[in-house]
């Protein structure tokens, strides 16, 4: 149940720290190196490059690499220097970066999908790469041998991975709008179950393995908090993007979900608080409040001698109603709502100022962005957009 569109409800300006130029098409992915005042990132140019910040206090490139396809993703492990990237020809290419950040040294390549490599997951403990492809498959290899271990073929192209390693679940979100749950061992894996909750593909996932919550982001511009831990199998929905949700970040010590999107906006959602899951909707022929009929329903407009009237449904309790019965609008953060929606008018006067507090603070990134890193370490916030531009640093973004 998507949220009406409203206006951008943009109320901080964030702080910008630097910004790193140079790329020639679009930069998929990119990460604050840490420890190291640096950035690495791929792009569509093929262009592989580790940017270090210089005593001008401008980043220029210390590794400026040249692989033979589009840099789709990429995937780096600070404590081996691992760099993993996905290119749009299929193949995963694994390196080394030197201490220095200085040279880069190819480790092995393998041939991990059919197409584009969407998504890559390098898990240390289990010495595991996890990778999603636009040929509609989850593969996983072995880095120390680059071996394939297993795979699983999805219902369509998956953008959303995230890995569990507790219990070795792995979660898969993709275009048809599922997110798919699989039990991995060694050389096998098992489906544990499948869900579906947005009306469009889902775009990225964000797993918490502390309050063991999952969050899916989608074209539909919605959030879902999918409550994995099996406390009550609760889905939170969050709106508060006007178009689609392109990448989420967590900062788990401050319990904080990042969620940045197409249409330029950082969202900063508090998930410190009890939320509640948005009802169903209400199917009726008339409305709930006033016995109105709808206009399909052709028996009761005859017998009442009354025209039709369209459907609506109030977002807080999910009844049909017309639009005379809900012709208020509230914001209702506690489920998500950070806009203000339509709901009925004795659900409006039930509302109180507490509960229209807001759970969120709105950011405008003057970008369209395509991915996010945060750095819980330094407080720093990276995005990187289509306009082949990485912003570094959003400082004060979390406070």
């Amino acid at each position: 149940m998507a949220a009406e569109p409203q206006p951008k409800a943009l109320t901080r300006k964030p702080l910008l720290l630097n910004k790193v130029e140079g790329s020639q098409e679009v930069v998929n992915m990119a990460a604050i190196v840490p420890k190291e005042d640096g950035v690495i990132s791929v792009s569509e140019d093929r262009t592989v490059r580790v940017w270090l910040k210089r005593d001008s206090g401008q980043y220029w490139p210390s590794i400026y690499h040249a692989m033979p396809s589009p840099c789709s993703c990429m995937s780096f492990n600070p404590e081996t220097r691992r760099l993993s990237i996905g290119l749009d020809n299929g193949t995963i290419s694994e390196f080394i970066l030197s201490e220095d950040y200085n040279k880069m040294t190819l480790v092995k390549s393998y041939q991990a999908h059919q197409s584009r490599v969407m998504m890559i997951l390098f898990v240390l403990e289990m010495e595991w790469v996890l990778s999603t492809g636009q040929d509609k498959h989850f593969t996983w290899h072995c880095s120390e041998s680059g071996q394939r271990l297993g795979g699983y073929r999805t219902s369509a192209g998956a953008c959303g991975l995230q890995f569990d390693v507790e219990t070795r679940h792995v979660f898969v979100g993709d275009h048809s709008g599922q997110v798919t749950i699989l039990k991995l061992e060694q050389e096998s894996c098992s489906l544990v179950t499948t869900f579906k909750g947005h009306t469009g593909g889902v775009t990225a996932l964000c797993w918490d393995p502390i309050q063991r919550v999952l969050f899916s982001g989608s074209s539909d511009h919605s959030i879902i908090m999918w409550d994995i831990g099996g406390r009550k199998g609760t889905a939170i929905e969050l709106q508060g993007h006007n178009d689609k949700v392109q990448s989420l970040s967590y900062a788990h010590h401050t319990r904080q979900l990042i969620s940045c999107g197409a249409d330029g906006g950082i969202v900063v959602w508090n998930m410190d608080v009890e939320r509640q899951e948005t009802p169903e909707w209400l199917d009726s022929d008339s409305c709930q409040k006033c016995d109105q009929p709808f206009f399909w329903n052709f028996k009761q407009m005859w017998d009442s001698k009354k025209i039709g009237l369209r459907q609506h449904h109030c977002r807080k309790c999910g009844k049909a109603v017309c639009g005379k019965c809900s012709s208020k609008r509230s914001s209702i953060p506690l489920m998500g709502f950070e806009f203000e929606v339509r709901v009925c008018d004795s659900c409006h006067e039930s509302i109180t100022d507490e509960e229209r507090a807001p759970t969120a603070t709105f950011h405008d990134s003057k970008h369209n962005i395509v991915h996010v890193h945060f750095d819980a370490t330094r407080g720093w916030l990276l995005t990187s957009g289509t306009d082949k531009v990485i912003k570094v640093g959003v400082r004060r973004l979390l406070e």
